[in-house]
């Protein structure tokens, strides 16, 4: 019996499906939670974005004075500040973050669903229908940010999140199925 190229790739996963099942559960747990409080999901978000920020500006001062005799060390040395003012701003008042973050939510969907539209639309890999509803729901996602910015910036990251998750989530979960569902491949000894 012979394989599509898709099939095969998916078949090292057969034995692991459930990892897969799993993972999509527990995006859709999180999702619904996120949108069952949707205020709390948006401070949460921005919160950590803000940490991660935070964070990841230190390192790049500390890193910039590490390698100092590098060329690159000044603009190294501002983007590690850049990166820690920000993260610093975002968590004095993620209520206000929220608001610029929005806009960047809208690019993030929008974007991540034409690209998610492209990939289904010309690899046809199996399940392919879930990742372009996916990309639609995505693009769908990003056109309704930007149109109710700023009104509802406190609760729209939240609410997206948790839908973006959902259907993330079962997106996986479908996978999981149609990988569990694959035929065992057979080989042929003479």
């Amino acid at each position: 019996m012979n394989f599509s190229p898709q099939v095969s790739d998916l078949q090292g996963l057969k034995k692991d499906w459930y990892w897969l099942l799993v993972l999509g559960l527990s995006l859709v747990v999180l999702g619904t939670i996120a949108i069952t409080v949707p205020f709390f999901a948006t401070v949460e978000v921005v919160t950590i974005l803000g940490i991660l920020m935070l964070m990841a500006g230190i390192a790049q001062v500390i890193s910039a004075f590490q390698t100092a005799r590098w060329k690159g060390f000044l603009l190294q040395m501002l983007m590690g500040i850049l990166y820690s003012v920000s993260g610093f701003l975002i968590l004095e008042n993620p209520v206000e973050g929220a608001a610029g973050l929005t806009l960047l939510m809208a690019a993030f969907f929008f974007t991540s669903g034409v690209f998610r539209i492209a990939v289904a639309m010309t690899e046809r890999f199996h399940g392919w229908g879930w990742t372009l509803l996916n990309g639609a729901v995505n693009v769908l996602l990003g056109l309704v940010i930007w149109q109710q910015f700023p009104v509802s910036a406190l609760w729209m990251i939240g609410l997206l999140v948790g839908i973006e998750l959902l259907f993330n989530g079962w997106t996986w979960v479908m996978l999981a199925f149609a990988v569990k569902n694959i035929p065992e491949q057979q080989t042929y000894t003479n």
